[in-house]
This record gives C-alpha cells, sequence and structure tokens, in this order.
C-alpha cells in the first residue's frame, strides 16, 4: 500500500537544491551503486526535466537556471529496504522565490501551497554564507587600505544585503506563521558542497554553530517544541564547477562509486517524513 509523505526543499538562491536532486535522480536510475532507497515509478512528464538536470551533473556542469525556471513539483514513488512502497513529493522551488518572500514578503499561491509540508529539506550552501558586516571592521580594513573613512555618509539599508542567517530564520519564521503553519514538523538542515566547507574536523552542528550562530540559537530555542531538526553535511557534486571550466573526473561511471551521497539521499527522505 502507497502512503503519500510531501517534502518541500527550500533554499536561498545557489545553495545547492537542483544539485542534490539531480544527483539524487542519477543514483535511482543508473543503478551504479546499491542502494537501499529504489524507484518505483516516477510521475508522467518528470523525467525530461531530472535527465537534463542529471546531464549536467554528470559532466559537472553548473546547473542552468534557465532549465528550471518556474515552479516544478517532482514526484517519485519509492521503497526503503523492503519496506511499503511511498510517494515523495519535491517542489523544486526557484531560490529567488524564497529570495522574495524576504525581500517583498510575497510568494505566489503555488509556492505557498508547497510551503504547507510537513517535511522540510532547508539547503544552505556552506562554502557562500554571507556574515554580518561590523562598522569596526570596515574602519579598521579601509585605514590598513589607505582609504578614508567620511562619517555622516550613510548607505541606504537594502534587503538583498541582509546576511544570510538573517533570511534563513525569517523564512523559518514565515512557515510558523499563518497562512504558513501546518503544526509539527520534521526539518533537515542540508549543508551542502561540505567537502568545500571551511571547518575541517567540525561536525555540521559545530559548523552550524560557528558560523551561523544565530540561526543555531533559533533552531534551539526560537522552534516550536513541536519542530524536530536534524543536521546534515552532504557533498553532491565533490569539488568546485566554474562556467569556463567544468570539474574533472577519472571516469564518469565513477561517480556514484566514490560518493557516500546514496546514503544521505535515504536518511534525508526518510528523516523528513513524519
Amino acid at each position: 500500500m502507497e502512503t503519500t509523505h510531501d517534502i518541500v526543499v527550500l533554499g536561498l538562491p545557489g545553495s545547492g537544491k537542483t544539485t542534490f536532486l539531480a544527483a539524487l535522480w542519477h543514483i535511482l536510475s543508473a543503478n551504479e551503486v546499491n542502494t537501499k532507497l529504489s524507484l518505483v515509478r516516477l510521475k508522467a512528464g518528470e523525467s525530461t526535466h531530472l535527465n537534463e538536470i542529471a546531464s549536467l551533473w554528470r559532466r559537472a556542469k553548473v546547473q542552468e537556471r534557465t532549465l528550471h525556471a518556474g515552479e516544478r513539483t517532482v514526484t517519485m514513488s519509492l521503497r526503503s529496504a523492503g519496506a511499503p512502497e511511498f510517494k515523495l513529493s519535491f517542489p523544486d522551488l526557484a531560490g529567488e522565490s524564497f529570495q522574495q518572500m524576504w525581500e517583498t514578503r510575497e510568494c505566489s499561491p503555488e509556492v505557498a501551497a508547497s510551503l504547507r509540508s510537513n517535511g522540510v529539506l532547508l539547503f544552505i550552501h556552506a562554502d557562500k554564507i554571507k556574515r554580518p558586516g561590523w562598522i569596526v571592521d570596515d574602519a579598521e580594513a579601509a585605514e590598513a587600505a589607505g582609504l578614508p573613512v567620511e562619517p555622516g555618509n550613510p548607505v541606504a539599508w537594502n534587503a538583498r544585503l541582509a546576511p544570510t542567517q538573517v533570511k534563513l530564520v525569517d523564512l523559518l519564521q514565515s512557515l510558523e506563521s499563518p497562512p504558513l503553519s501546518v503544526g509539527p514538523r520534521r526539518v533537515a538542515i542540508v549543508l551542502s558542497a561540505w567537502d568545500q566547507a571551511n571547518g575541517a574536523g567540525m561536525t555540521p552542528d559545530e559548523y552550524l554553530t560557528a558560523h551561523l550562530p544565530l540561526l543555531r540559537q533559533y533552531l534551539t530555542h526560537g522552534l516550536s517544541e513541536t519542530w524536530v531538526v536534524k543536521l546534515f553535511g552532504v557533498s553532491a557534486q565533490g569539488g568546485v564547477m566554474t562556467r569556463q571550466a567544468s570539474l574533472q573526473r577519472t571516469r564518469p561511471s565513477a561517480y556514484g562509486r566514490w560518493m557516500f551521497l546514496a546514503a544521505h539521499c535515504r536518511s534525508l527522505s526518510r528523516w523528513a517524513i513524519p
């Protein structure tokens, strides 16, 4: 008997959501590695989009936004280690949707419907965190560079310039407030590009505490006690990509063999299921 569980994939632009979905589809469809999580069926018409992003992933190319412009919902029927079949719905929402929620306090009805899922995967690119700017640090840097500091010349505030953790806390607060509140949720905080993170030897929890302390504090003391949160560090690509030069691999068929992602795909999806 099939059961339905909805998981919404959240993250600011460039947080690694589409790269993870591409890697997940490759693992499920290529059969290169043995995993407990297996694909039973895919909703009709969705394979074209998944094959396109997986093709870019296999060639270590940057995911082009034109391939996933607009809002898409990927629905898969899966089975885990002989357990009953279940259906997962992954709204592959563009990061700009969440950026818009922060900047204009608006979102489309389609995005709002997806955000009412009980399971949440919140992606954060571990190597692209915009940190708060401190006046004293800016003044010291200007002095060291021999640049004059001009008092009384303020810079106008712009929502786009806010630190990463401020935007993420605001997003979580929105999920706890009407009309997006649905009660208890299970949340997986996914630190993507974990292999590139500037914190060798740290656990994901330690990394979040060191680099995103406001978010860490909110997860511990701000969220409803009915929410259950767990942190993951995931590398879905295994290197840095640029538009000019692709990431080099020994051979394409070796992708799935060296990645530890297969285990995380199952862990993330199962954790987010209420």
